[in-house]
Protein backbone atom coordinates (compact mmCIF):
# COMPACT_ATOMS: atom_id res chain seq x y z
CA UNK A 1 0.00 0.00 0.00
CA UNK A 2 2.95 2.33 0.57
CA UNK A 3 3.77 2.25 -3.15
CA UNK A 4 0.14 3.10 -3.97
CA UNK A 5 0.26 6.16 -1.73
CA UNK A 6 3.57 7.24 -3.28
CA UNK A 7 2.00 7.08 -6.76
CA UNK A 8 -0.93 9.21 -5.59
CA UNK A 9 1.42 11.73 -3.96
CA UNK A 10 3.52 12.02 -7.14
CA UNK A 11 0.38 12.63 -9.16
CA UNK A 12 -0.78 15.38 -6.79
CA UNK A 13 2.65 17.05 -6.88
CA UNK A 14 2.67 16.98 -10.69
CA UNK A 15 -0.69 18.80 -10.80
CA UNK A 16 0.63 21.48 -8.41
CA UNK A 17 3.75 21.81 -10.59
CA UNK A 18 1.59 22.38 -13.67
CA UNK A 19 -0.27 25.15 -11.83
CA UNK A 20 3.02 26.80 -10.91
CA UNK A 21 4.61 26.67 -14.37
CA UNK A 22 1.46 27.87 -16.19
CA UNK A 23 0.54 30.66 -13.78
CA UNK A 24 1.67 33.34 -16.26
CA UNK A 25 -0.73 32.02 -18.91
CA UNK A 26 -3.93 33.17 -17.16
CA UNK A 27 -3.50 36.91 -16.70
CA UNK A 28 -6.46 37.96 -18.87
CA UNK A 29 -9.97 36.63 -19.40
CA UNK A 30 -9.04 35.33 -22.85
CA UNK A 31 -5.91 33.67 -21.44
CA UNK A 32 -7.86 32.05 -18.62
CA UNK A 33 -10.72 30.84 -20.84
CA UNK A 34 -9.04 30.08 -24.18
CA UNK A 35 -5.30 29.91 -23.47
CA UNK A 36 -4.65 33.18 -25.33
CA UNK A 37 -4.82 34.12 -29.00
CA UNK A 38 -2.74 31.22 -30.30
CA UNK A 39 -5.12 28.63 -28.93
CA UNK A 40 -4.45 24.95 -28.27
CA UNK A 41 -3.06 22.39 -30.72
CA UNK A 42 -5.00 19.37 -31.93
CA UNK A 43 -3.55 16.74 -29.60
CA UNK A 44 -4.08 18.81 -26.47
CA UNK A 45 -7.58 19.82 -27.59
CA UNK A 46 -8.50 16.19 -28.28
CA UNK A 47 -7.23 15.00 -24.91
CA UNK A 48 -8.98 17.93 -23.19
CA UNK A 49 -12.23 16.93 -24.91
CA UNK A 50 -11.82 13.24 -24.10
CA UNK A 51 -10.85 13.67 -20.48
CA UNK A 52 -13.75 16.07 -19.98
CA UNK A 53 -16.07 13.53 -21.59
CA UNK A 54 -15.04 10.57 -19.40
CA UNK A 55 -14.79 10.85 -15.62
CA UNK A 56 -15.29 8.80 -12.46
CA UNK A 57 -19.00 8.81 -13.32
CA UNK A 58 -18.23 6.58 -16.33
CA UNK A 59 -15.71 4.28 -14.63
CA UNK A 60 -17.44 3.96 -11.26
CA UNK A 61 -21.07 4.85 -11.93
CA UNK A 62 -22.02 3.93 -15.49
CA UNK A 63 -19.60 1.04 -16.12
CA UNK A 64 -20.44 -0.69 -12.86
CA UNK A 65 -24.15 -0.04 -12.76
CA UNK A 66 -25.04 -0.64 -16.39
CA UNK A 67 -22.24 -3.08 -17.20
CA UNK A 68 -23.52 -5.39 -14.47
CA UNK A 69 -27.13 -4.93 -15.61
CA UNK A 70 -26.77 -5.22 -19.39
CA UNK A 71 -23.54 -7.22 -19.70
CA UNK A 72 -21.64 -6.94 -22.96
CA UNK A 73 -24.46 -4.98 -24.57
CA UNK A 74 -23.38 -2.01 -22.40
CA UNK A 75 -20.17 -1.82 -24.47
CA UNK A 76 -22.27 -0.25 -27.24
CA UNK A 77 -22.49 2.85 -25.04
CA UNK A 78 -18.72 3.28 -25.25
CA UNK A 79 -18.63 2.55 -28.99
CA UNK A 80 -21.41 5.07 -29.65
CA UNK A 81 -19.62 7.64 -27.49
CA UNK A 82 -16.56 7.33 -29.75
CA UNK A 83 -18.41 7.38 -33.08
CA UNK A 84 -21.25 9.81 -32.35
CA UNK A 85 -20.00 11.74 -29.34
CA UNK A 86 -16.48 12.26 -30.69
CA UNK A 87 -16.08 11.58 -34.44
CA UNK A 88 -19.42 12.97 -35.69
CA UNK A 89 -19.45 15.77 -33.11
CA UNK A 90 -16.04 17.04 -34.24
CA UNK A 91 -16.89 16.69 -37.94
CA UNK A 92 -20.12 18.66 -37.59
CA UNK A 93 -19.29 21.20 -34.90
CA UNK A 94 -15.56 21.90 -34.51
CA UNK A 95 -14.87 24.03 -37.58
CA UNK A 96 -18.28 25.71 -37.60
CA UNK A 97 -18.15 26.55 -33.89
CA UNK A 98 -14.61 27.91 -34.09
CA UNK A 99 -15.41 30.17 -37.05
CA UNK A 100 -18.75 31.41 -35.74
CA UNK A 101 -17.54 32.16 -32.22
CA UNK A 102 -14.57 34.01 -33.72
CA UNK A 103 -16.87 36.11 -35.92
CA UNK A 104 -19.14 36.90 -32.99
CA UNK A 105 -16.28 37.33 -30.49
CA UNK A 106 -18.18 35.11 -28.06
CA UNK A 107 -16.33 33.64 -25.10
CA UNK A 108 -19.04 31.36 -23.66
CA UNK A 109 -22.18 29.55 -24.78
CA UNK A 110 -24.54 32.19 -23.30
CA UNK A 111 -22.43 34.88 -25.01
CA UNK A 112 -22.89 32.95 -28.26
CA UNK A 113 -26.68 32.85 -27.75
CA UNK A 114 -26.85 36.60 -27.14
CA UNK A 115 -24.92 37.52 -30.29
CA UNK A 116 -26.30 34.81 -32.55
CA UNK A 117 -29.95 35.50 -31.63
CA UNK A 118 -29.73 39.16 -30.53
CA UNK A 119 -31.11 38.60 -27.04
CA UNK A 120 -29.49 39.75 -23.79
CA UNK A 121 -32.19 38.04 -21.73
CA UNK A 122 -31.42 34.72 -23.41
CA UNK A 123 -27.81 35.16 -22.35
CA UNK A 124 -28.85 35.68 -18.72
CA UNK A 125 -31.28 32.76 -18.57
CA UNK A 126 -28.91 30.30 -20.26
CA UNK A 127 -26.08 31.36 -17.92
CA UNK A 128 -28.21 30.62 -14.85
CA UNK A 129 -29.31 27.24 -16.25
CA UNK A 130 -25.71 26.24 -16.97
CA UNK A 131 -24.46 27.20 -13.53
CA UNK A 132 -27.31 25.46 -11.68
CA UNK A 133 -27.35 22.21 -13.65
CA UNK A 134 -23.61 21.68 -13.83
CA UNK A 135 -23.51 21.46 -10.04
CA UNK A 136 -25.11 17.96 -9.77
CA UNK A 137 -22.76 16.71 -12.49
CA UNK A 138 -19.74 18.00 -10.60
CA UNK A 139 -21.12 16.54 -7.37
CA UNK A 140 -21.57 13.15 -9.05
CA UNK A 141 -17.88 13.13 -9.99
CA UNK A 142 -16.87 13.80 -6.37
CA UNK A 143 -19.23 11.04 -5.20
CA UNK A 144 -17.73 8.58 -7.67
CA UNK A 145 -14.20 9.25 -6.45
CA UNK A 146 -15.15 9.08 -2.78
CA UNK A 147 -16.76 5.70 -3.42
CA UNK A 148 -13.58 4.40 -5.03
CA UNK A 149 -11.18 5.60 -2.33
CA UNK A 150 -13.48 4.52 0.49
CA UNK A 151 -13.68 0.92 -0.73
CA UNK A 152 -10.11 0.53 -2.01
CA UNK A 153 -8.08 2.61 0.46
CA UNK A 154 -10.45 2.79 3.42
CA UNK A 155 -10.36 6.60 3.41
CA UNK A 156 -13.60 8.35 4.38
CA UNK A 157 -15.39 9.87 1.38
CA UNK A 158 -15.55 13.46 2.66
CA UNK A 159 -11.77 13.55 3.15
CA UNK A 160 -11.22 12.45 -0.44
CA UNK A 161 -13.67 15.03 -1.76
CA UNK A 162 -12.05 17.91 0.11
CA UNK A 163 -8.52 16.87 -0.92
CA UNK A 164 -9.56 16.57 -4.56
CA UNK A 165 -11.35 19.92 -4.43
CA UNK A 166 -8.26 21.66 -3.06
CA UNK A 167 -6.04 20.11 -5.74
CA UNK A 168 -8.43 21.02 -8.56
CA UNK A 169 -8.89 24.57 -7.26
CA UNK A 170 -5.12 25.16 -7.09
CA UNK A 171 -4.19 24.29 -10.65
CA UNK A 172 -7.39 25.77 -12.14
CA UNK A 173 -7.12 29.05 -10.20
CA UNK A 174 -3.50 29.67 -11.13
CA UNK A 175 -3.28 28.13 -14.61
CA UNK A 176 -6.72 28.49 -16.21
CA UNK A 177 -7.53 26.66 -19.43
CA UNK A 178 -3.90 26.24 -20.50
CA UNK A 179 -3.11 24.45 -17.24
CA UNK A 180 -6.26 22.40 -17.67
CA UNK A 181 -5.37 21.44 -21.25
CA UNK A 182 -1.77 20.57 -20.31
CA UNK A 183 -2.86 18.49 -17.33
CA UNK A 184 -5.58 16.88 -19.48
CA UNK A 185 -2.90 15.75 -21.93
CA UNK A 186 -0.89 14.14 -19.15
CA UNK A 187 -4.01 12.73 -17.51
CA UNK A 188 -5.21 11.39 -20.85
CA UNK A 189 -2.02 9.38 -21.29
CA UNK A 190 -2.45 8.03 -17.76
CA UNK A 191 -6.06 7.08 -18.57
CA UNK A 192 -5.08 5.21 -21.75
CA UNK A 193 -2.39 3.22 -19.95
CA UNK A 194 -4.57 2.65 -16.90
CA UNK A 195 -7.62 1.37 -18.75
CA UNK A 196 -5.51 -1.11 -20.77
CA UNK A 197 -3.89 -2.36 -17.55
CA UNK A 198 -7.29 -2.65 -15.89
CA UNK A 199 -8.75 -4.72 -18.76
CA UNK A 200 -5.74 -7.06 -18.79
CA UNK A 201 -5.86 -7.58 -15.02
CA UNK A 202 -9.60 -8.29 -15.08
CA UNK A 203 -9.23 -10.78 -17.92
CA UNK A 204 -6.41 -12.57 -16.10
CA UNK A 205 -8.30 -12.84 -12.84
CA UNK A 206 -9.17 -16.41 -11.75
CA UNK A 207 -12.84 -15.48 -11.41
CA UNK A 208 -13.09 -14.42 -15.03
CA UNK A 209 -11.23 -17.23 -16.83
CA UNK A 210 -11.41 -15.60 -20.23
CA UNK A 211 -13.90 -17.66 -22.24
CA UNK A 212 -16.03 -16.20 -25.02
CA UNK A 213 -18.83 -18.65 -24.29
CA UNK A 214 -19.15 -17.27 -20.76
CA UNK A 215 -19.50 -13.75 -22.07
CA UNK A 216 -22.21 -14.64 -24.56
CA UNK A 217 -24.34 -16.84 -22.31
CA UNK A 218 -27.85 -15.89 -21.24
CA UNK A 219 -26.66 -15.27 -17.69
CA UNK A 220 -24.08 -12.64 -18.57
CA UNK A 221 -25.86 -11.30 -21.66
CA UNK A 222 -24.36 -11.15 -25.12
CA UNK A 223 -23.45 -8.22 -27.34
CA UNK A 224 -27.00 -7.84 -28.68
CA UNK A 225 -29.20 -8.68 -25.68
CA UNK A 226 -30.43 -5.29 -24.51
CA UNK A 227 -32.65 -6.53 -21.68
CA UNK A 228 -31.39 -5.78 -18.17
CA UNK A 229 -31.18 -8.37 -15.41
CA UNK A 230 -33.40 -5.96 -13.44
CA UNK A 231 -36.29 -6.55 -15.83
CA UNK A 232 -39.34 -4.34 -16.27
CA UNK A 233 -39.78 -1.20 -18.31
CA UNK A 234 -37.06 0.72 -16.44
CA UNK A 235 -34.50 -2.01 -17.13
CA UNK A 236 -35.49 -2.59 -20.73
CA UNK A 237 -34.01 -2.03 -24.16
CA UNK A 238 -35.41 1.49 -24.00
CA UNK A 239 -33.21 2.26 -21.01
CA UNK A 240 -30.03 1.14 -22.76
CA UNK A 241 -30.93 3.01 -25.95
CA UNK A 242 -31.61 6.11 -23.85
CA UNK A 243 -28.17 5.81 -22.26
CA UNK A 244 -26.53 5.51 -25.67
CA UNK A 245 -28.46 8.50 -26.99
CA UNK A 246 -27.92 10.72 -23.93
CA UNK A 247 -24.20 10.10 -23.52
CA UNK A 248 -23.44 10.24 -27.27
CA UNK A 249 -25.49 13.25 -28.36
CA UNK A 250 -25.54 15.11 -25.05
CA UNK A 251 -21.91 16.25 -25.44
CA UNK A 252 -22.88 18.09 -28.63
CA UNK A 253 -24.49 20.81 -26.51
CA UNK A 254 -22.68 20.79 -23.17
CA UNK A 255 -20.80 24.05 -22.47
CA UNK A 256 -17.73 22.27 -21.04
CA UNK A 257 -17.20 20.14 -24.17
CA UNK A 258 -18.23 22.75 -26.76
CA UNK A 259 -15.68 25.10 -25.16
CA UNK A 260 -12.87 22.94 -26.58
CA UNK A 261 -13.80 24.03 -30.11
CA UNK A 262 -13.55 27.73 -29.14
CA UNK A 263 -9.91 27.42 -28.17
CA UNK A 264 -8.56 25.13 -30.91
CA UNK A 265 -5.75 26.61 -32.99
CA UNK A 266 -6.37 26.02 -36.72
CA UNK A 267 -7.69 23.67 -39.42
CA UNK A 268 -4.79 21.24 -38.97
CA UNK A 269 -5.47 21.10 -35.25
CA UNK A 270 -9.15 20.32 -35.91
CA UNK A 271 -8.20 17.41 -38.18
CA UNK A 272 -5.81 16.08 -35.55
CA UNK A 273 -8.38 16.60 -32.82
CA UNK A 274 -11.06 14.70 -34.73
CA UNK A 275 -8.88 11.61 -35.18
CA UNK A 276 -7.25 11.62 -31.75
CA UNK A 277 -10.43 12.31 -29.77
CA UNK A 278 -12.23 9.46 -31.56
CA UNK A 279 -9.41 6.98 -30.91
CA UNK A 280 -9.18 8.13 -27.28
CA UNK A 281 -12.92 7.73 -26.74
CA UNK A 282 -12.95 4.28 -28.34
CA UNK A 283 -10.22 2.96 -26.03
CA UNK A 284 -11.59 4.55 -22.85
CA UNK A 285 -15.30 3.98 -23.57
CA UNK A 286 -14.91 0.39 -24.72
CA UNK A 287 -12.50 -0.46 -21.90
CA UNK A 288 -14.64 1.02 -19.13
CA UNK A 289 -17.89 -0.72 -20.13
CA UNK A 290 -16.11 -3.97 -21.00
CA UNK A 291 -14.72 -4.12 -17.46
CA UNK A 292 -18.20 -3.38 -16.13
CA UNK A 293 -19.61 -6.24 -18.20
CA UNK A 294 -17.00 -8.64 -16.80
CA UNK A 295 -18.48 -8.11 -13.32
CA UNK A 296 -21.15 -10.66 -14.28
CA UNK A 297 -18.49 -13.40 -14.25
CA UNK A 298 -17.53 -12.89 -10.61
CA UNK A 299 -19.12 -14.98 -7.83
CA UNK A 300 -22.52 -13.67 -6.80
CA UNK A 301 -21.57 -13.75 -3.11
CA UNK A 302 -18.69 -11.32 -3.73
CA UNK A 303 -21.12 -8.65 -4.94
CA UNK A 304 -24.06 -9.58 -2.73
CA UNK A 305 -25.74 -6.43 -1.48
CA UNK A 306 -23.33 -4.17 -3.39
CA UNK A 307 -25.00 -1.24 -5.13
CA UNK A 308 -24.29 -0.61 -8.81
CA UNK A 309 -22.18 2.47 -8.05
CA UNK A 310 -19.90 0.40 -5.80
CA UNK A 311 -19.38 -2.65 -8.02
CA UNK A 312 -16.20 -1.40 -9.71
CA UNK A 313 -14.53 -0.23 -6.44
CA UNK A 314 -15.24 -3.62 -4.83
CA UNK A 315 -13.87 -5.52 -7.84
CA UNK A 316 -10.79 -3.31 -8.08
CA UNK A 317 -9.84 -4.29 -4.56
CA UNK A 318 -10.34 -7.92 -5.52
CA UNK A 319 -8.57 -7.85 -8.89
CA UNK A 320 -5.77 -5.25 -8.74
CA UNK A 321 -2.58 -6.32 -6.93
CA UNK A 322 -0.87 -4.09 -4.38
CA UNK A 323 1.37 -1.64 -6.19
CA UNK A 324 -0.99 -1.27 -9.13
CA UNK A 325 -3.98 -0.02 -7.16
CA UNK A 326 -2.30 3.38 -7.13
CA UNK A 327 -2.05 3.33 -10.94
CA UNK A 328 -5.76 2.53 -11.35
CA UNK A 329 -6.68 5.11 -8.72
CA UNK A 330 -4.70 7.73 -10.63
CA UNK A 331 -6.51 6.62 -13.82
CA UNK A 332 -9.91 7.43 -12.30
CA UNK A 333 -8.52 10.47 -10.48
CA UNK A 334 -7.18 11.82 -13.78
CA UNK A 335 -10.49 11.31 -15.55
CA UNK A 336 -12.31 13.09 -12.75
CA UNK A 337 -10.00 16.06 -12.21
CA UNK A 338 -10.04 16.98 -15.89
CA UNK A 339 -13.83 16.86 -15.91
CA UNK A 340 -14.10 18.86 -12.69
CA UNK A 341 -11.78 21.59 -13.94
CA UNK A 342 -13.69 21.90 -17.23
CA UNK A 343 -17.07 21.97 -15.53
CA UNK A 344 -15.87 24.52 -12.95
CA UNK A 345 -14.39 26.72 -15.68
CA UNK A 346 -17.59 26.57 -17.74
CA UNK A 347 -19.76 27.48 -14.75
CA UNK A 348 -17.53 30.27 -13.44
CA UNK A 349 -17.19 31.84 -16.88
CA UNK A 350 -20.93 32.14 -17.47
CA UNK A 351 -21.41 33.95 -14.16
CA UNK A 352 -18.41 36.27 -14.43
CA UNK A 353 -18.55 37.03 -18.16
CA UNK A 354 -22.25 36.68 -18.95
CA UNK A 355 -23.94 37.80 -15.73
CA UNK A 356 -21.45 40.05 -13.92
CA UNK A 357 -19.89 41.86 -16.88
CA UNK A 358 -22.87 41.32 -19.17
CA UNK A 359 -25.59 42.58 -16.80
CA UNK A 360 -24.29 43.88 -13.48
CA UNK A 361 -21.11 45.83 -14.27
CA UNK A 362 -20.64 46.31 -18.00
CA UNK A 363 -17.64 48.57 -17.45
CA UNK A 364 -15.70 46.03 -15.37
CA UNK A 365 -12.04 45.77 -16.33
CA UNK A 366 -10.60 42.60 -17.79
CA UNK A 367 -8.45 42.16 -14.69
CA UNK A 368 -11.44 42.41 -12.37
CA UNK A 369 -13.51 39.93 -14.39
CA UNK A 370 -10.56 37.53 -14.43
CA UNK A 371 -10.22 37.67 -10.64
CA UNK A 372 -13.97 37.12 -10.20
CA UNK A 373 -13.89 34.18 -12.60
CA UNK A 374 -11.03 32.54 -10.72
CA UNK A 375 -12.82 33.08 -7.42
CA UNK A 376 -16.06 31.65 -8.80
CA UNK A 377 -14.21 28.52 -9.88
CA UNK A 378 -13.39 27.99 -6.22
CA UNK A 379 -16.97 28.80 -5.14
CA UNK A 380 -18.39 26.31 -7.66
CA UNK A 381 -16.02 23.60 -6.41
CA UNK A 382 -17.06 24.26 -2.79
CA UNK A 383 -20.79 24.06 -3.64
CA UNK A 384 -20.25 20.82 -5.56
CA UNK A 385 -18.34 19.22 -2.70
CA UNK A 386 -21.01 20.20 -0.17
CA UNK A 387 -23.73 18.71 -2.38
CA UNK A 388 -21.69 15.53 -2.88
CA UNK A 389 -21.13 15.15 0.88
CA UNK A 390 -24.87 15.65 1.50
CA UNK A 391 -25.59 13.08 -1.19
CA UNK A 392 -23.34 10.58 0.61
CA UNK A 393 -24.95 11.43 3.96
CA UNK A 394 -28.58 11.10 2.87
CA UNK A 395 -28.23 8.74 -0.09
CA UNK A 396 -30.23 11.12 -2.27
CA UNK A 397 -29.54 9.57 -5.67
CA UNK A 398 -27.15 7.31 -7.55
CA UNK A 399 -23.99 8.75 -9.10
CA UNK A 400 -24.98 7.85 -12.65
CA UNK A 401 -28.38 9.48 -12.35
CA UNK A 402 -27.04 12.73 -10.88
CA UNK A 403 -24.88 12.99 -13.97
CA UNK A 404 -27.84 12.05 -16.18
CA UNK A 405 -30.13 14.80 -14.91
CA UNK A 406 -27.38 17.37 -15.48
CA UNK A 407 -26.53 16.25 -19.01
CA UNK A 408 -30.17 15.69 -19.92
CA UNK A 409 -31.37 19.11 -18.81
CA UNK A 410 -28.51 21.09 -20.37
CA UNK A 411 -28.50 19.16 -23.64
CA UNK A 412 -32.29 19.22 -23.75
CA UNK A 413 -32.38 23.00 -23.45
CA UNK A 414 -29.47 23.76 -25.78
CA UNK A 415 -29.00 21.04 -28.41
CA UNK A 416 -31.54 22.57 -30.78
CA UNK A 417 -30.48 26.21 -30.28
CA UNK A 418 -26.74 25.50 -30.40
CA UNK A 419 -26.25 22.65 -32.88
CA UNK A 420 -28.86 23.84 -35.35
CA UNK A 421 -27.72 27.41 -34.69
CA UNK A 422 -24.25 26.79 -36.11
CA UNK A 423 -25.41 24.82 -39.17
CA UNK A 424 -28.75 26.44 -40.14
CA UNK A 425 -29.36 30.14 -40.74
CA UNK A 426 -33.14 29.85 -40.29
CA UNK A 427 -33.08 29.25 -36.49
CA UNK A 428 -34.97 32.07 -34.78
CA UNK A 429 -34.90 33.70 -31.37
CA UNK A 430 -38.47 32.55 -30.69
CA UNK A 431 -37.49 28.95 -31.41
CA UNK A 432 -34.57 29.17 -28.99
CA UNK A 433 -36.72 30.57 -26.21
CA UNK A 434 -39.31 27.85 -26.86
CA UNK A 435 -36.67 25.14 -26.62
CA UNK A 436 -35.09 26.46 -23.42
CA UNK A 437 -38.30 27.11 -21.48
CA UNK A 438 -40.30 24.11 -22.69
CA UNK A 439 -37.45 21.68 -22.03
CA UNK A 440 -37.08 22.95 -18.47
CA UNK A 441 -40.80 22.43 -17.90
CA UNK A 442 -40.72 19.07 -19.66
CA UNK A 443 -37.78 17.86 -17.56
CA UNK A 444 -39.48 18.72 -14.26
CA UNK A 445 -42.79 17.25 -15.44
CA UNK A 446 -41.25 13.99 -16.58
CA UNK A 447 -39.32 13.59 -13.32
CA UNK A 448 -42.60 13.43 -11.38
CA UNK A 449 -44.63 11.60 -14.03
CA UNK A 450 -42.08 8.80 -14.40
CA UNK A 451 -41.24 8.96 -10.69
CA UNK A 452 -44.82 8.27 -9.61
CA UNK A 453 -45.02 5.40 -12.11
CA UNK A 454 -41.73 3.86 -11.01
CA UNK A 455 -42.19 0.39 -9.45
CA UNK A 456 -40.49 1.42 -6.19
CA UNK A 457 -42.46 4.65 -5.67
CA UNK A 458 -44.41 4.69 -2.39
CA UNK A 459 -46.71 7.49 -3.52
CA UNK A 460 -44.98 10.36 -1.73
CA UNK A 461 -43.64 13.50 -3.45
CA UNK A 462 -40.08 12.84 -2.26
CA UNK A 463 -40.12 9.25 -3.47
CA UNK A 464 -41.47 10.32 -6.86
CA UNK A 465 -38.73 12.95 -7.17
CA UNK A 466 -35.89 10.54 -6.35
CA UNK A 467 -37.28 7.79 -8.58
CA UNK A 468 -37.88 10.31 -11.34
CA UNK A 469 -34.24 11.35 -11.27
CA UNK A 470 -33.39 7.65 -11.56
CA UNK A 471 -35.08 7.82 -14.97
CA UNK A 472 -32.85 10.72 -16.06
CA UNK A 473 -31.32 9.02 -19.14
CA UNK A 474 -34.78 8.53 -20.62
CA UNK A 475 -35.89 12.03 -19.60
CA UNK A 476 -32.78 13.60 -21.12
CA UNK A 477 -33.22 11.72 -24.39
CA UNK A 478 -36.85 12.78 -24.70
CA UNK A 479 -35.97 16.42 -24.03
CA UNK A 480 -33.12 16.41 -26.56
CA UNK A 481 -35.34 15.03 -29.31
CA UNK A 482 -38.06 17.51 -28.36
CA UNK A 483 -35.56 20.40 -28.46
CA UNK A 484 -34.50 19.65 -32.03
CA UNK A 485 -38.08 19.19 -33.24
CA UNK A 486 -39.46 22.31 -31.55
CA UNK A 487 -36.50 24.42 -32.73
CA UNK A 488 -37.11 23.41 -36.34
CA UNK A 489 -40.91 23.79 -36.24
CA UNK A 490 -40.99 27.15 -34.46
CA UNK A 491 -38.19 28.52 -36.67
CA UNK A 492 -40.20 27.73 -39.79
CA UNK A 493 -43.22 29.65 -38.50
CA UNK A 494 -41.56 32.70 -36.94
CA UNK A 495 -39.70 35.69 -38.30
CA UNK A 496 -36.22 34.77 -39.50
CA UNK A 497 -33.14 36.58 -38.11
CA UNK A 498 -32.07 39.87 -39.68
CA UNK A 499 -29.68 39.82 -42.63
CA UNK A 500 -27.20 41.80 -40.55
CA UNK A 501 -27.22 39.20 -37.77
CA UNK A 502 -26.80 36.36 -40.25
CA UNK A 503 -23.90 38.14 -41.95
CA UNK A 504 -22.15 38.63 -38.61
CA UNK A 505 -22.56 34.96 -37.71
CA UNK A 506 -22.09 33.15 -41.03
CA UNK A 507 -20.48 35.33 -43.69
CA UNK A 508 -18.32 38.01 -42.06
CA UNK A 509 -14.68 37.59 -43.17
CA UNK A 510 -12.31 36.69 -40.35
CA UNK A 511 -8.58 36.27 -40.12
CA UNK A 512 -7.29 32.68 -40.19
CA UNK A 513 -10.68 31.09 -40.89
CA UNK A 514 -10.44 27.34 -40.28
Amino acid sequence: MVLDYIILALYALSMVAIAYFTRRRSRSVDDFLHAGKKGINGWMSAFAYGTTYFSAVVFVGYAGKFGSSFGLASVWIGIANAVIGSLFAWLVLARRTKNMTTRLSSKTMPDFFEKRYESKNLKLVSAVIIFVFLIPYSASVYSGLSSLFEFVFGIEGWIVMIALALLTAVYLFFGGYFATALSDFIQGIIMLIGVVVMVILFLNNDNVNWDLSDLTSDVNKNWFTFESTNGGFFGSTMTLLSLIFLTSFGVWALPQTVHKYYAIRDRKAITQGTVVSTAFAMVIGFGAYFVGALSGLFPAELLAGVKGDNIIPVLLKEVIPVGLIGVIAVLILSASMSTLSSVSLASASVVSVDIYKGRINKGASDKRVNIIMKSLCVVFIVISVVLAILNEEFGFSAIAYMMGISWGTLAGCFIGPFVLGVVWKRVTKSAVWTSVISCLVLTISLIFILGYNHPSCNGTLGSAFVNGINCSPMIGSICMIFSVIVTVVVSLFTKKPSEEALYEAFDKPIENEV
